[in-house]
């Protein structure tokens, strides 16, 4: 998180505890919902949901980013940021007006406050700050993957504590959740996730130039085209294995790749940008190694 965004944070008195301290105090009315306005401007797109405290979504808004992004071959934090600021009010309108609910009947806003871009952070923040101190309502600071975790718990019944393994374009963590704000971490990448090992290998692949893949991002991309692939040919170590421990490594394999494709352009007599003729075998042999590591 960037000065500005910390700054922001810091003007806000309470946190939790003022969210605590809410909940407490209307203890004698459990019978009304009390109704959380969530907003997420983590990385690429804008997020907004109004939920209540029994889990349900009464109303939710998304835009998303992936169209921009894809036409610049990866995130633009700058241009991230700019996006969401272009969009977060009509998001939180839509979710508001979806959900039937006003500002004035939130019990509390909850914002993603880390981990992500600090640009796309920033913006977030800023906006929900705004509604806090107009509205004088709770705020809820989020760490995105712990709110990951939790997600299950909307959709089903599951107790603490219980295994959640995070896998994103950023992140890779094994952990156990014991309790609403309290986890223990098992294991986590030394180095990259998989999702951007997977987005690495598709723009040394080029396959935005695929006729399959021309719409899709890297990793989505990599897998399309595994499911026709014959990983046999590629054989790729699996990291880390005489590790005896629970931490992830990416960036060993994905050098591994890289070599194979050279030596593959090499042998077909091709530049790099062009498509190999075995490049579903190459992502048959990526994905399989990844998921192999994973697992």
């Amino acid at each position: 998180m960037n000065s500005v965004a910390r700054s922001l944070l810091k003007s806000v008195t309470g946190g939790r505890a003022a969210w605590l301290r809410s909940s407490s105090a209307h203890s004698r009315k459990r019978h009304l919902r009390k109704l959380v306005l969530g907003i997420e401007t983590s990385c690429d797109d804008t997020g907004a949901a109004v939920v209540d405290d029994a889990g349900n979504v009464l109303g939710e808004a998304l835009h998303c980013q992936k169209e921009v992004h894809l036409q610049a071959g990866g995130i633009i934090p700058v241009v991230a940021q700019q996006l969401h600021r272009e969009n977060i009010e009509q998001v939180v309108t839509e979710a508001l007006g979806v959900s039937g609910v006003s500002v004035g009947e939130l019990a509390a806003i909850a914002t993603t406050v880390k981990p992500g871009l600090a640009l796309s952070l920033e913006v977030g923040l800023q906006y929900s700050l705004s509604l806090v101190n107009r509205y004088q309502k709770p705020f809820i600071p989020i760490h995105h993957m712990e709110a990951h975790a939790l997600t299950v718990r909307l959709t089903h019944h599951v107790e603490f504590p219980f295994l959640v393994l995070l896998l994103s374009g950023g992140h890779c963590i094994l952990a156990v959740a014991q309790g609403v704000s309290d986890f223990l971490l098992l294991g986590q990448s030394i180095d990259i996730a998989p999702g951007d090992m997977l987005d690495k290998v598709a723009r040394r692949l080029s396959l935005r130039k695929h006729p399959e893949c021309h719409s899709m991002a890297g990793g989505k991309a990599i897998e399309h085209l595994a499911q026709t692939g014959n990983r046999q040919p590629h054989t790729f170590r699996i990291p880390m294995q005489q590790y005896r421990n629970c931490d992830f490594s990416f960036s060993g394999l994905q050098n591994l790749v890289n070599k194979a494709i050279i030596q593959k352009e090499k042998e077909e007599g091709i530049q790099e940008g062009e498509i190999l003729s075995c490049v579903k075998d190459i992502a048959a042999a990526v994905q399989h190694a990844v998921a192999v590591h994973i697992i």
